[in-house]
């Protein structure tokens, strides 16, 4: 039993020694042990050799341990087992008093623990120096059978620190929260700092952008009048050295 029991909790544990149980002919017997008893189910492990007594090769361990796990008794029970660690179907933290511990500070997240966590941490403090003067003070001369005064300080010392860590871990659901909205707000503030510089980016790109329409409006401007004060001036004829001749010959 130590054997399996360190075989569980090795980190990658072999198959269950009872795998092997789980045979073609084993679970044909459990389905029949199923059909020949009045409810439907495996029946008392008692009546097994009886109710399967034309069958060959019946176990002697009961076949009950072949059924699959009832998902109604883990969720009544709240837990269940898996390679020697149990697990809550619904994750919750227990509480110190839940686990075996001695807990100090009201079990109700919703009182205010903190009154109770100070004086929890006063007493720390007293019993600290309590224990210095257990430890400085003489040995008795003649033994006793008490224990030592400082053994008690020390075990009170671990009750008041496993209360303080135990507290502190109830908290860790209200410091994630916390964190988390601190997060998302950064992140809002950020993609609005992001937002603004883009629309100042768009403001600036349509200031430059009207700024080259009205410069390109001068300019078409200034070429148009251009254009029609040529068209108001007179052209000049050229006249060449053949227009003279033939202005010549009609004279004469």
């Amino acid at each position: 039993m130590d054997d399996e029991e360190a075989e569980l909790r090795n980190p990658f544990p072999s198959p269950p020694s009872h795998y092997t149980n789980y045979t073609a002919h084993n679970l044909k017997l459990l389905q029949l042990l199923h059909d020949r008893t009045e409810d439907g189910t495996s029946g008392p492990a008692d009546r097994q050799h009886e109710l399967l007594s034309d069958q060959t090769d019946v176990p002697e361990w009961p076949l009950q341990q072949l059924e699959k796990p009832r998902v109604d008794w883990i969720l009544e029970e709240g837990h269940y087992t898996v390679f020697g660690d149990t697990w809550f179907v619904k994750d919750v933290i227990p509480s110190l008093g839940e686990q075996g511990g001695q807990q100090l500070y009201p079990a109700d997240p919703s009182e205010d623990r903190r009154p109770a966590l100070l004086t929890i941490l006063r007493s720390l403090l007293i019993t600290y120096s309590r224990l210095l003067d257990a430890l400085l003070a003489p040995p008795p001369v003649a033994p006793h059978e008490h224990p030592p005064e400082w053994r008690k300080h020390v075990e009170w010392i671990t009750i008041m620190a496993q209360n303080i860590m135990a507290a502190a871990n109830d908290l860790r659901p209200v410091q994630a929260r916390a964190n988390l909205e601190r997060m998302m707000h950064r992140q809002l503030e950020l993609r609005r700092e992001e937002t603004n510089a883009i629309h100042d980016k768009c403001d600036a790109l349509e200031a430059k952008l009207e700024a080259m329409k009205a410069s390109v409006t001068v300019y078409s401007i200034a070429e148009n009048s251009v254009a029609a004060s040529a068209t108001l001036v007179p052209s000049r004829t050229i006249i060449t050295e053949r227009d003279v001749l033939s202005w010549a010959e009609e004279i004469g």
